[in-house]
This record gives structure tokens, C-alpha cells and sequence, in this order.
């Protein structure tokens, strides 16, 4: 595009050279000037076409939102506008200029002044011509009265006398007879024409003619009538040159008068040519540095372009574009800038995207530890915020922790009091370990208590400073560790108090038998009654302690399970076929029935899981001796491969004292037993790699209507792992 452009630019050119040369010469160049007008309005025409291609592919790009379309679009006009202003004005005054100077030409001063100055030449040539004349009259009078053989004598004396260049005498038919001149170069006088001679025989003839390349001359011609010649006429012709100064005046004044009355009867005609000519200079001139004006503005926006392109590409992500170099000006430096530039955020930007891959797999490699560990881990930031955790601490603390990332510990108290206690030790924690990092003493632990649904919740808890400022606060649940080791303690208890106490029981009551059997016949009747009283109550206290230590000793002893597959759902309805499947008790209370219809098969011992049913189900029993409508409600379920059993009453439920203690030996609130129930069957489902728990309800919660039961009752919860 740009060489058709500078080829039309350079073709305009020439044409607007021609044509201001041929309004300059209409008349020597008439025939080509309409030809010249023509081919520069075609080039204006193919100009126009030009800038209306590259317009209309300027508004194309402008429209598919090209980077640089509209930069380019902002320095045409730019260009347009510094090109057409200054040469509207310029326009505007050269036609207005052109109009009043060509008026000025034909003033009538200047008419009056070519007249008076053709005039005055006319003036001084036409006296010259009559001086000649008058000396050609009387040189023809002296010639005419003297012989005509001293006419040639006589002729050079009347020559010099009255100071003629050249004189001739002639026949009438323009034959020389004699020649008398000053230029001795001149050998045969300039001869007039036939036309010339037959004026002068009538009478004297006088002109002012240019004689070849001699210039412009006087030439008269004057009849001589002889006096001895019968009827013989000669011509006398007188030369003589006008004065080269005054020729050359009177004939340029005479081409001025000349061109000046041409140009007057030619002066709207003249007018319109120039109009013309300057309004198709302007328009070439205009057009092509539009057109110019694109090649520029593209040019100029190239660079910026792609740069605009390469900025583009950067924020896209794409650090590999290399843009090409634009010459070794601004520029130019500014694209080699930028590469460079692209070069180093690219090398950046691997080496980012290597240390983030190294940090995403040393945080990946974190998160899993953490994920993993038993341990609850608590993260804060140098502001006392919480900045991660792991799931065990939100298992741990029964809440999800996700929402209260972000907010200090004692926002956190706020929204969770029942961690208050827990969130006062990690304060406390950040403080001591400050001062420890002054004094480099050891780390301190420390142990917490919590409410929970299932009692108090024993937590362990360390921690220690982060780099940054920040803080890391590790805890475990200790209370399983604690209940465990109360298990541990109760069942040494329970041995050793079977041991001492079983091995003197039987002899005391032997001993109180035989002195029983040898006293009673040695007594009279009362003393022998009280005797029997007596030895009766010895012996039922000791049957009672027998019991007691029998039932410690099942707790100390805890057999090993014989693991076997098992359908629990079949035991269950075994079991409670037992308590009349009518449903009817000997207390009045009723057992319903809602089991897994799926297969619940689990590994088991049939022996240990009969009495964790018949305990179960016995307690609840004992809860409703006084319930108007006693109710429980024995469920199965399968939830994520484990199989729930949960025995439901709508008694009183547990008290709120004993919640955390339910499970220990010798824990219980009736007026019976020995408390070892719930702690014998919590062994029993540890040994099958289950768990249990216990909770108080209301009626919202239980699988009956509450419109049959009070709003009120107790629930306990078996999970064991389901056979796979």
C-alpha cells in the first residue's frame, strides 16, 4: 500500500508541475492543458478511492476490536487535520489573493499608460519618418533639375548633407541606377516591392518596416522626374534605421499593449483557469497527504501496536512472545525493551511457578501429616488469629472450624463458650512460651477440661512459637486415654478384691453353719431362734458378697471373645422373644421392634453380645417400673459400613452428674445391683472394635410419637464394624 502511495504522490507531483506551467502559458499550451487537467482529476479520483479503501479497512479493524485500530485511527487525524487546516487557509487566501491580483492587472491606469507610452513611440517614429520624408522631397527636387549623368555624384552629396544611412536611385520598375551609403558593409540597398514602387510614382510613399536581422528601419520613397529624359520617371529611396533603444522600446511596448488587450478579452476565462489549476493543487495536495497521512499513522503505530499485542499476550499469561525489532529509534529501543523485559518476568515467572510447586508440595506434604495425625493442630497468625487447622481438631472440639478462620480466640469465645476454658489455655500458652523463649525453659503441657454431650472432655495441650510470629497449638483428646486407664484401675480393684475377699467367705459361713448345727440343740427356744437368725444373716451377707465378687470377677477377668459372623438383627429378635415378643412385660412396658432390612452381619461373640442386649434392654426396663406408658424401641441401621443398635425408653433418662460417669464400676442410681452393668457391656463392645454412648432425648428426637411419650427418655448407642 505505502508504494502506491508515494508512486501516486510522486505522480501528482509531476502533474501539478505540468499543469501550473501550462496556466502559466494557456496560449502556448492550450492544446494539452485540458489533457493535463483531466489525468490529475483521474489521479484525484483514484486518491479518493484509495483513502476510502483504507478507511473502510481502518473501520473494519476498528469494529473486530484490533489492538492499535483505534491509535492508528486518533494519528490520522491527528495528520489529516495539521495537513488540511493549514491548507484550507492557504487555499482560501490564494484564491482570494489570485481573484484581486488579477483584477489589479486590467486597471485603468495600466490601459491608459500602455496606450500613452505605444503612442508616444508611434509619436517620435512618425517625426523621424516625416524628417526623412521632407529630406527625401528635397533631394528629389535638386535630382530632378540636374542631368541624369551626375545623378550618382550628386546623390552621395545630397546623402551626406542631410545625414541618410542609404540612397538610392531606381527605375520605376526597380532597377538600380545609383547607390550612395554610410555602412560600408551594405553593397546592394534593401529594394522595395513592386507594390511600393507603384505607389511612389504618383506620389511620395513613406513606411517604418524591419529589414531582416538589420532591425527596424525608415523607408521613403519619392518620385524623380527628370528634366532631359522625355517622360522618365525615377524613384528616389531614402533608408534610414530607427535607433536601436527606441525600437526596442516601441516594440515592447507594443507586445505588452498587445498581451494586455489579449489578456483583458481573456480575463474571466484566465480567472477560472487559475481557480482551477489552484483548487486541483489543493486537492491533490490534500488527498495525497491524507493518503500519506495512513502510511504514516500505521508506521508510527506499528511498534505500539505490537507492543499493545505483546502486553496482551503478558497478561494473558504468555511470557514466551518475542516481539520483531522496529528500527534503532525510541521505538525501537522500546520494543527491545520490552522483550527483554518479557524475557526476565518469563525466567520469573518459571522460577515462581517452581518455588509455588515446591511450596504446594511441601504444604500438600503438611496437610497430609496433618490429616493424619490423631493429634488436633491449631495455627495462629502473629495477630492471635486462626489461620488453618486439621480435621482431628474440629472432631476433637465437635465443631467446624472453617467458619472461624480469620477471627482472634476471643471472638471465637464469644460464638463458642463452651471453649473457653481451652481458648484461655492457648492464650495463656502464647504468653508462657514468650517467656520461655526469654528463660529457654522446657515445654509445658497442659490439661483441660470441657462439657460435651457425653460429659467432661479431658484435652492435653502443647505449643510453641512460630518464625513468623505466629503460633501452633497441638492438643489431644485425653479421655478415652483417662477412661481407659480408670477401666485399668477398676479392673486391678475388682481382682484383687475378689481375690482377699472371696477366699475368707466360705469359711465364715461354715463356721457360722457348724456353730449353728453344734449350738441349737444346747440352747433353749429362744436363744436357739436368735442363733438361727443369726447364723441366716451370716450366711445371706455372705451369699450377697459372693455375688458382688463373682460380678467383679467377671469384670476383672474379661475373656477373650470368640469373634465369629454373626446376624445381629436374628440375636436381637431372640433376645427379645425372651421379654415376650407380644410386646407386654411383667412391668407393662413394650418392646417395638425396627430393624435393618438389609443384611447386618457383623463378627461377633453371640455369648458376650446376648448379655449387652439383655443388660440393655434390663435397664431399660428398670427405668420405667413407675411410666404410666413405657415404651422402648430397639433400632438397626447401616451407616458408612458400620451397623448402629440403638435401645430407646421414654423414662427420666440419665442424671446430669452421672453423664461423665456412666461407664465407671460401681456407677448407678438404683436401689440395686452393683453399677457394673454399662461398664461390662462397654468392655464388651471395645473388644468387637465398636464404641458406645449415651444421651438423654426429647420426645423431638425419638423414633415414636411424641404424643405417646413423655418429652423425656434416654438412649443408648452401639456401633460395630459391619462384615465386608
Amino acid at each position: 500500500m505505502k508504494y502506491i502511495v508515494f508512486t501516486s504522490a510522486t505522480l501528482g507531483a509531476i502533474l501539478l508541475y505540468l499543469l501550473s506551467n501550462a496556466s502559466a502559458n494557456t496560449a502556448a499550451s492550450g492544446e494539452y492543458y485540458t489533457l493535463l487537467v483531466a489525468l490529475n482529476i483521474a489521479l484525484a479520483v483514484f486518491l479518493i478511492v484509495l483513502i476510502g479503501v483504507q478507511l473502510f479497512g481502518l473501520y473494519r479493524k476498528i469494529r473486530a476490536r484490533v489492538v492499535g485500530s483505534r491509535f492508528t485511527l486518533r494519528l490520522l487525524a491527528t495528520f489529516v487535520l495539521m495537513a488540511i487546516i493549514p491548507g484550507l487557509i492557504v487555499y482560501l487566501v490564494s484564491v482570494n489573493f489570485l481573484t484581486r491580483s488579477i483584477e489589479s492587472w486590467f486597471n485603468v491606469k495600466v490601459e491608459a499608460a500602455l496606450e500613452g507610452g505605444l503612442n508616444l513611440g508611434r509619436t517620435a517614429l512618425d517625426i523621424m519618418l516625416a524628417d526623412v520624408k521632407e529630406k527625401g522631397e528635397s533631394m528629389a527636387t535638386s535630382l530632378a533639375f540636374q542631368p541624369a549623368n551626375t545623378h550618382f555624384s550628386m546623390l552621395n552629396d545630397l546623402r551626406e548633407k542631410s545625414g541618410i544611412q542609404e540612397a538610392a536611385l531606381l527605375t520605376v520598375q526597380g532597377r538600380i541606377l545609383a547607390v550612395s551609403s554610410s555602412d560600408s558593409t551594405s553593397f546592394l540597398p534593401e529594394l522595395p516591392s513592386v507594390a511600393q514602387l507603384r505607389q511612389a510614382r504618383q506620389r511620395i510613399y513613406s513606411s517604418i518596416e524591419p529589414i531582416g536581422k538589420k532591425g527596424l528601419y525608415l523607408r521613403v520613397l519619392a518620385p524623380v522626374n527628370v528634366q532631359d529624359l522625355t517622360g522618365e520617371v525615377r524613384i528616389l529611396q531614402l533608408l534610414q534605421p530607427v535607433p536601436k533603444s527606441l525600437a526596442t522600446t516601441a516594440e515592447a511596448v507594443q507586445d505588452v499593449y498587445q498581451d494586455y488587450q489579449q489578456l483583458s478579452y481573456s480575463r474571466t476565462s484566465l480567472r477560472e483557469v487559475f481557480a482551477l489549476t489552484l483548487t486541483l493543487v489543493m486537492m491533490l495536495a490534500m488527498l495525497t497527504a491524507v493518503a500519506i497521512a495512513f502510511v504514516l499513522s500505521r508506521r508510527l503505530s506499528a511498534p505500539l501496536t505490537v507492543l499493545a499485542e505483546g502486553t496482551k499476550a503478558i497478561a494473558s499469561g504468555d511470557y514466551s512472545t518475542m516481539l520483531p525489532a522496529h528500527g534503532k529509534d525510541e521505538l525501537g529501543v522500546l520494543v527491545q525493551s520490552f522483550n527483554s523485559m518479557t524475557q526476565q518476568l518469563g525466567d520469573a515467572t518459571k522460577a515462581a511457578d517452581r518455588n509455588r510447586a515446591r511450596v504446594e508440595a511441601a504444604r500438600g506434604y503438611l496437610e497430609t501429616i496433618l490429616a493424619h495425625l490423631s493429634s488436633g493442630v491449631l495455627a495462629l497468625n502473629e495477630r492471635g488469629e486462626l489461620r488453618t487447622f486439621n480435621q482431628a481438631a474440629s472432631n476433637i472440639l465437635g465443631i467446624n472450624l472453617e467458619s472461624y478462620v480469620g477471627l482472634t480466640l476471643d471472638k471465637i469465645t464469644v460464638k463458642q463458650t463452651r471453649l473457653e476454658s481451652f481458648l484461655n489455655a492457648i492464650a495463656a500458652h502464647t504468653e508462657q512460651d514468650d517467656a520461655q523463649a526469654a528463660t529457654q525453659k522446657d515445654e509445658i503441657q497442659t490439661q483441660i477440661e470441657l462439657a460435651s454431650a457425653q460429659g467432661k472432655q479431658i484435652l492435653t495441650l502443647r505449643g510453641t512459637r512460630l518464625p513468623d510470629g505466629g503460633y501452633v497449638a497441638v492438643f489431644d483428646d485425653a479421655t478415652t486415654m483417662i477412661q481407659a486407664q480408670r477401666d485399668a484401675a477398676w479392673g486391678e480393684v475388682a481382682r484383687r478384691l475378689a481375690h482377699e475377699i472371696k477366699n475368707p467367705l466360705t469359711p465364715i459361713q461354715l463356721s457360722a453353719e457348724r456353730m449353728a448345727h453344734k449350738l441349737h440343740s444346747k440352747l433353749d427356744d429362744t436363744d436357739a431362734e436368735m442363733l438361727k437368725r443369726s447364723t441366716q444373716t451370716i450366711v445371706n451377707q455372705v451369699h450377697a458378697m459372693k455375688t458382688m465378687v463373682n460380678e467383679f470377677s467377671e469384670y476383672a477377668r474379661s475373656p477373650t471373645p470368640q469373634l465369629e459372623r454373626l446376624d445381629l438383627n436374628k440375636l436381637i429378635s431372640e433376645v427379645v422373644s425372651l421379654y415376650d415378643l407380644l410386646g407386654t412385660q411383667a412391668n407393662g412396658s413394650k418392646i417395638k421392634l425396627d430393624l435393618e432390612k438389609r443384611d447386618c452381619s457383623i463378627k461377633g461373640d453371640g455369648t458376650m453380645l446376648r448379655q449387652v442386649l439383655h443388660n440393655l434392654l434390663q435397664n431399660a426396663q428398670d427405668a420405667l417400673t413407675t411410666h404410666a406408658a413405657p415404651k422402648i424401641i430397639v433400632k438397626t441401621e447401616v451407616v458408612n459400613d458400620m451397623l448402629v443398635l440403638s435401645v430407646e425408653d421414654n423414662g427420666a433418662g440419665f442424671p446430669t452428674e452421672m453423664m461423665p460417669h456412666a461407664f465407671e464400676p460401681y456407677m448407678t442410681t438404683k436401689s440395686h445391683g452393683t453399677g457394673l452393668g454399662l461398664a461390662i457391656v462397654k468392655k464388651i463392645i471395645e473388644e468387637h472394635k465398636g464404641s458406645i454412648k449415651i444421651e438423654n432425648i426429647t420426645g423431638d428426637n425419638l423414633n415414636i410419637k411424641a404424643s405417646d411419650l413423655k418429652k423425656s427418655g434416654a438412649v443408648v448407642t452401639i456401633s460395630i464394624p459391619l462384615v465386608k
